[in-house]
């Protein structure tokens, strides 16, 4: 209530990005973790996947902590993970200021921010010396210097930096914000791409002596079409990649409650928020049909309510992440999702969290 009532009103006033630096700067620099240190442990809630642990579903998407500068106060929020990034090999500005707009009448975001970091040797001095106390997961994407060409160099350059620290790899290949970065979903290069990563991975796993390679993951844009979702599976399964993260941000700008005068003046950018949620819940429940289950997903668009969160489940998402509902919805989000989700299993029937995964995906998908 404090957050609704005090802190957003505050926070809203001040353009959307400098909202994000000032909220990100107080995490890192406020003793979070002895003030209000509570992470969420419920045994219905545990769940394995990629060879981990999870204390319960709930992650921060990538986006929020491209840098890992407040990595160990946003895990005492009680996330059952945390996605840092998207890091680039090389250090990039991101695009030219103003990138980011909220559209408040349908608790959604545009932004176009374009993989703004320091750069991934930064991001592995900072972290390895503040992990946070939960699962990791980092995003890596192309440098915007770096032509479309050389783009497997760029990611395995970064991918050699962030190895030792990562829980698990994201392949970022599908946001709208980096000119091209959406072609490498294509079939020949996604499978280029990934075949040398998952070399390089195996050659990292015996260097480092790793008992088993890190976890590799592909997140995906919410505007392919069937077809190329078939063919984005069809690669990820012959090349035994661990994990799908469905979805990134879309170009659409359909359904929006905004004006259109307000939202074509946003301009360009990827859309996040309410507006995605069925978008997103639909193609995980079409990836979950079209994988048989076998492939672990991370479901990621719109969650706002421990009842969106189940959706995404019963769709097929073993885990699932949040970014404009946090922003919107503050801090107190990640408990009440937490709390909703004990207090829904209960009330259908099921022991655990594992059991309901998938368990509405034909329906879901169906309904497409």
């Amino acid at each position: 209530m404090v957050y609704r009532s005090l802190v957003r009103p505050i926070l809203f006033r001040l353009p959307p990005e400098t909202a994000h630096e000032l909220a990100l700067l107080s995490l890192a620099v406020l003793p979070v973790r002895r003030l209000v240190a509570r992470p969420f442990e419920a045994p219905a809630l545990r769940i394995n996947r990629f060879n981990h642990w999870f204390a319960n579903p709930v992650g921060l998407a990538a986006g929020f902590d491209k840098d890992g500068v407040a990595l160990e106060s946003l895990a005492a929020l009680g996330f059952g993970f945390i996605e840092a990034g998207t890091v680039t090999f090389y250090p990039q500005p991101g695009n030219p200021k103003p990138r980011m707009f909220r559209l408040s009448a349908d608790q959604a975001l545009i932004n176009r921010a374009g993989f703004n970091n320091a750069g991934a040797a930064a991001f592995v001095k900072r972290v390895e010396h503040h992990r946070p106390e939960c699962v990791l997961g980092i995003s890596i994407g192309k440098s915007k210097i770096t032509p479309i060409e050389d783009a497997t160099d760029d990611y395995l350059a970064s991918f050699d930096l962030v190895y030792k620290l990562a829980d698990y790899i994201a392949i970022n290949v599908s946001s709208p914000n980096t000119p091209q970065l959406r072609e490498l979903q294509q079939s020949n290069q996604l499978e280029s791409l990934l075949v040398a990563l998952q070399t390089r991975n195996h050659e990292l796993q015996k260097l480092y002596g790793r008992l088993t390679p890190v976890p590799l993951l592909v997140k995906i844009s919410p505007d392919l079409e069937r077809r190329d979702l078939e063919m984005v599976v069809d690669v990820i399964q012959r090349l035994a990649i661990d994990g799908i993260i469905a979805t990134n941000t879309t170009i659409s700008r359909d359904f929006l409650r905004t004006d259109k005068a307000t939202v074509e003046a946003c301009g360009a950018g990827g859309l996040s928020g309410k507006p995605l949620t069925t978008r997103a819940t639909q193609m995980i429940a079409t990836l979950y049909e079209l994988t048989h289950g076998r492939i672990p997903l991370i479901g990621v668009g719109g969650i706002f309510t421990a009842e969106d969160a189940w959706e995404k489940i019963c769709a097929g998402a073993s885990l699932v992440q949040l970014y404009t509902g946090f922003i919107y919805k503050g801090p107190r989000i990640v408990r009440q999702i937490n709390e909703g989700l004990v207090e829904i299993l209960r009330r259908e029937g099921f022991a655990k969290i594992d059991e309901a995964v998938g368990s509405r995906s034909k329906e879901i998908a169906g309904n497409q």
